[in-house]
């Protein structure tokens, strides 16, 4: 598969996942901005409310690995320890509209799966046609995980707030 880095650029919203030991469980609103950075890696800026409705962010920074640029590694360790091995993840987008409004991304050992959109919500026949891309491609969606959308942003203010 052959990526668009710049049309990949810009703001998705987590649709649905599988479980991650570092992501909330009862997080609602969550969105990732993609950004350009010098040299051409990624920066990745993940946004939420946790669980008890706070507004929590990571930050992180991808690399392109693979000739169509549909590979990626990607680490959310503070820029000090990002040198380390075995400290970054694969983000392989796996399924993406030609509109760029939806992508199917995972992990080569099927473990870790997202489903991200332009918009917070998403036709239920799409979302079903992704999902069972997913399933084709072997992942185990018996544990999947849907994060509500109330409308809500975290904004840079809200997360200076809570700093």
């Amino acid at each position: 598969m052959s990526l668009d880095l710049k049309r990949y650029l810009g703001r998705w919203y987590e649709i649905c996942r599988l479980p991650l030991k570092w992501e909330d469980e009862a997080a609602t609103d969550i969105t990732a901005q993609y950004s350009l950075e010098s040299g051409g890696k990624i920066r990745v800026d993940n946004r939420c409310f946790d669980a008890e409705g706070k507004p929590a962010q990571s930050i992180g920074e991808a690399v392109p690995v693979n000739e169509g640029q549909s590979q990626l590694k990607v680490s959310f360790l503070p820029q000090g320890l990002r040198w380390l091995p075995f400290t970054k993840g694969d983000y392989w987008v796996l399924k993406l509209d030609p509109g760029y409004r939806l992508s199917l991304v995972g992990t080569p050992d099927r473990a870790h799966l997202w489903l991200l959109a332009r918009e917070p919500d998403v036709d239920a026949a799409e979302k079903e046609a992704y999902l069972a891309e997913a399933r084709r491609q072997g992942f185990d969606l018996s544990g999947l995980i849907t994060p509500r959308h109330t409308g809500r942003d975290v904004t840079d203010e809200l997360l200076g707030q809570h700093a």
